[in-house]
């Protein structure tokens, strides 16, 4: 973990707040690629890390630093298995600073994980940079690491995710992330690696400039496997619930695989991170989450004065394992260990046909007819169906959801899958389809404006007023382009966009906009030779004016 504490916390504010420093924030995620990844091993499809019988699997679990602590590690990965995790990530090094780690330590490694069944993340701990110039080398260095130890990881897909390298470099440009990034998947892929390989975000992990975020499709793309997950660091760039629950949607709506690779801290040290919510956000998304650090250099979950003693847990120890969206309340073991029932291959029944209840301009209640199992059902998944498309919208352990964050005056239709405790999942239930109600009427002017052109692009700006009395807390701005162009990049929001159709969302620092207050939101777009403005805007569905 190399986060450089209150100075980080900082320039992460201050990026968030000039947008000379914060055009990657944001950014257009479009969806991921089909999964070209092997059948067998873990691998990604539709956007979601599954085992190789196709089950999804939601990683659980600590950071363990074996480099630091190596004759610990026997009993502390028995110790973390005993508190209910299914995964842990193993801090390696490169050499780089540190001694690297033998391929008979390493071997070693695996073997404990898998013998208490845990899920094993192994990740070159070495390679965070301080400038640009150590970008390149440090990941292809880990690249060769990786190589070098190909013998030992060998035939173990089904058990061994393959983090190239921790939190790589400072305050990079995207260049300075996506490119050697891109090298050192490609390196691997090149020497036969199939493993699902894990990429850390740059910023020390923490993506506080959205470089991961505006660049990701293109890191996934690149992997000629599909087979690719990306992990965020929550530290001091993540302080709010809006700050967390935007960037973790912002990845599961472009079907991009994502997990939190590292969380947790003093909020004296990192800022005032909310670890609750990120637990309870990774678990609505069902999304992975591994917390620092079983037994690390700073924020460890033991006591370290206690001799490493698991029954004497940090209070931060406490909220991982035990919390009410911790490690213990929501694990699952890997199918391939035999899952939380050994044997159990057995899927619930499909649900019976969803009905509507309250429907909102926003959101919908969903309730539908148990399913079955001859275990039991643990949850179910709501799924919103476009065409052949799904996408997943909400999770419940009852027979009921409501689907949030949809927009006025539109068509919808959802269908539900049920789970049991060893990750099966049934067949689809039947379908609901719904209309959203009229959006609440909204003041509001826009203006919009051309800030530079050049052959082939353009800086746009957006000024979003409240001319109401009342606070604006939340918002969805929609415009449409009618000659082509293209958002390839925004800050101060979050852009998705459909053909000419633009849909904006908030960033954390513009979600809010008092009474007779504005905010701006500036984008990077593509044009031809025309660049028509567009000539009506939305806020909530409602029609604003334009100034």
């Amino acid at each position: 973990m190399a986060r450089l504490a209150a100075l980080l916390g900082l320039l992460a504010l201050v990026g968030a707040l000039c947008p000379a420093a914060a055009q990657a924030q944001g950014g257009v995620l479009a969806g991921a690629s089909s999964p070209r990844a092997l059948a067998t091993g873990l691998h990604i499809s539709e956007g979601r890390l599954v085992e190789g019988n196709g089950n999804d699997f939601i990683m659980r679990g600590v950071n363990h630093a074996h480099t630091w602590y190596p004759g610990r590690t026997q009993q502390s990965l028995a110790d973390i298995k005993a508190m209910g995790a299914n995964t842990v990530r193993v801090v390696l090094a490169d050499g780089h600073r540190w001694s690297a780690n033998s391929a008979a330590d390493v071997a070693n490694v695996v073997a404990q994980c898998k013998a208490n069944r845990l899920i094993c993340v192994l990740e070159v701990h070495d390679t965070t940079g301080y400038g640009e110039d150590s970008a390149a080398g440090t990941l292809d260095q880990a690249a060769d690491y990786w190589i070098g130890l190909k013998d030992v990881l060998a035939g173990q897909e089904n058990y061994i995710i393959v983090n190239i390298g921790n939190e790589p470099w400072g305050n990079t440009s995207p260049e300075g992330w996506t490119d050697p990034t891109i090298a050192a998947i490609k390196k691997l892929r090149t020497a036969g690696f199939q493993h699902t390989i894990m990429v850390d975000a740059p910023n020390w992990g923490q993506d506080w400039r959205g470089v991961m975020r505006a660049n990701a499709r293109s890191v996934y793309a690149a992997d000629p496997t599909g087979n690719l997950i990306f992990s965020i660091h929550m530290y001091s760039v993540f302080d709010t619930a809006t700050e967390i629950t935007d960037y973790l949607n912002a990845f599961v709506d472009a079907k991009l695989p994502l997990l939190i690779g590292e969380f947790g801290g003093p909020a004296d040290q990192y800022g005032d991170p909310d670890e609750d919510t990120m637990m309870a956000a990774a678990q609505q998304l069902r999304l992975g989450y591994l917390a620092w650090s079983w037994s690390g250099n700073t924020d460890p979950i033991l006591d370290l004065t206690l001799n490493f003693d698991p029954t004497q847990l940090s209070s931060w120890g406490q909220r991982v394992f035990n919390g009410v969206n911790g490690i213990a309340q929501t694990a699952k073991e890997a199918t391939v260990y035999g899952g939380a029932t050994p044997g159990d291959t057995q899927a619930p029944t499909a649900p019976g046909t969803p009905t509507a209840g309250t429907v909102t301009a926003t959101s919908a209640a969903l309730a539908w007819p148990a399913a079955t199992d001859n275990v039991g059902v643990a949850g179910y998944d709501v799924v919103r169906i476009s065409g052949t498309t799904e996408t997943a919208v909400a999770a419940s352990t009852s027979n009921a959801a409501t689907v949030t964050g949809l927009t006025a005056n539109t068509a919808y239709t959802f269908a539900v899958y049920a789970r049991d405790a060893a990750g099966n999942r049934s067949a689809r239930s039947a379908t609901v389809s719904v209309t959203t109600g009229s959006a609440p009427a909204v003041a509001c002017s826009v203006g919009y404006r051309v800030v530079g052109e050049w052959q082939g692009g353009f800086q746009g700006e957006i000024v979003l007023r409240n001319t109401g009395t009342s606070v604006i807390s939340g918002w969805k701005l929609g415009f449409a382009f009618a000659d082509g162009q293209t958002v390839t990049n925004m800050w101060g929001g979050t852009a998705t966009q459909t053909g000419g159709t633009v849909s904006v969302a908030p960033a954390s620092y513009t979600s809010t906009i008092p009474a007779g207050g504005s905010v701006t939101v500036g984008f990077i777009g593509s044009k031809s030779a025309a660049n028509t403005a567009p000539t009506a805007f939305t806020l909530n569905g409602g029609a604003c004016t334009i100034s």
